[in-house]
Parts: C-alpha cells; structure tokens; sequence
C-alpha cells in the first residue's frame, strides 16, 4: 500500500500496488481505477554519530536511520559500537548548533544516549544509625516497587521510595517504575524499623 493521489479522485488516497518493475502498476482503494506511478525512491540510510553512556564511561558509536525518519527523547533505538550493539534511550539530539526535542534524521548531527539493557542501580539504605550504599546490575525493564523486598547487593532490602531520572519521586506503596528509570532507590534492611 503507498499513498498518492489519484488521476481520477484527484485526492490523496491509498494504492494497493499491483505490480513492480520501472513504474509501479497501482489501483486505487477509493475508485478503484488502474494507473502507472514512477517508483518513489529508496530512501537514504544515514549514519549518525551516538554518543553511548553507560554510567561513568561514555562512547563514541554511530545509529543508522531513514533520511526521513523522525527521532524524539525518550525514544529506544539500537546503536553500533564496533562489533558490539547496544539498546540505548535517546536523552539528547543535536540539529547543528541547536538542542531539540524531536528531529528528522537529516537534521541530526549527533544523538546523545544511554544504555537501557543493563543499568547500575543506586541505593541509599538506611541502617538506623548511618546510610549504606549499594549498588546492582540489573536489566534496564527490571521492575522495582514500593514497599516490596529485593536481595540488592546481598542484602535483603525494602524499598521506602524511588528517585525517578526525570524528577519526580515516588513514595506510594504499589507504585513501581523501571531500572532505567531509576535514578536512586532509598530503602531500609529487612526486619529493621522504618521510621516515618
């Protein structure tokens, strides 16, 4: 199916294409009338430099997209770094000198990115009288929730609230959210007191 307009509706519709060889053969789903097209061209793959984070290091790997293809923060794509390939959420696009939220393609001279398929967690663990910190490796969709218990570090812990990435915190009890999410987990030791 492409869309094009049609000779006898004279509007943009859809076109089931009939056959392919120099010129598309198309009908239209409207009128249902049989007519050539020249084939639209394929459109250019590009190469665009990403720049992979992966907590304290930070590398310099590229992302093929469509010309035309349209790329948002937030977004999760695939990045090539050498031999490796990497799942990574976009957190910034450069288009020239400029930061934007949304950018086709060709417009985008670097992707700013971080690795979503292993993320290290941070936890502030409250031990009554001092803080612990510990971290995990864990799967960027693993799901962390509040008021549950993990083995986090070796320790059995109980999640008090969730510092998310984009700002907000999340105390309630049920609330849950993603590891890549999480900017910092802040919690107690199983069996200890919580203080409120």
């Amino acid at each position: 199916m492409i869309s094009i307009v049609c000779p006898v509706c004279k509007e943009e519709c859809e076109h089931q294409v009939l056959r392919e060889a120099a010129d598309l053969v198309v009908q239209c789903c409207e009128c249902g009338q049989v007519h050539r097209v020249p084939k639209p061209p394929e459109p250019e793959i590009l190469t665009i430099k990403a720049i992979v984070s992966q907590e304290t290091e930070s590398m310099v790997c590229s992302v093929e997209m469509f010309e035309d293809e349209v790329v948002a923060l937030g977004d999760r794509i695939v990045a090539e770094c050498g031999d490796e390939v990497f799942g990574v959420e976009v957190t910034g696009i450069e288009a020239g000198a400029r930061r934007v939220r949304r950018a086709k393609a060709d417009e985008v001279t670097t992707l700013w990115t971080r690795g979503i398929e292993q993320v290290v967690v941070k936890a502030s663990i409250h031990t009554g009288r001092t803080t612990l910190p510990l971290y995990q490796t864990a799967d960027g969709e693993d799901e962390f929730v509040v008021g549950e218990s993990y083995t986090f570090a070796g320790r059995r812990i109980r999640i008090s609230h969730i510092k998310l990435r984009d700002g907000p915190v999340i105390r309630k009890e049920g609330w849950k959210t993603v590891a890549r999410r999480v900017k910092r987990i802040y919690g107690y030791l199983e069996g200890r007191y919580q203080r409120r």
